[in-house]
């Protein structure tokens, strides 16, 4: 079944103006939770690392 490009346009441009777009205010607020996230992930990370390495250091060393 060939679809005409045009046809195809027209249905992409209608499918993309049902799409709820975020404000502006969401988007910084969801970035600076990300980052937050993503600190906090790394500290915890870290930590565990550090744990994990003094213990295996106290078994072998």
């Amino acid at each position: 079944m060939a679809i005409n490009p045009f046809q195809f346009i027209q249905e992409v441009r209608t499918e993309t103006a049902k799409v709820v777009w975020p404000t502006r205010r969401e988007t910084i607020i969801t970035t600076v939770m990300v980052f937050i996230m993503c600190a906090f992930a790394s500290v915890f990370f870290f930590l565990v690392d550090r744990i994990l390495g003094f213990g295996l250091g106290l078994v072998l060393g």
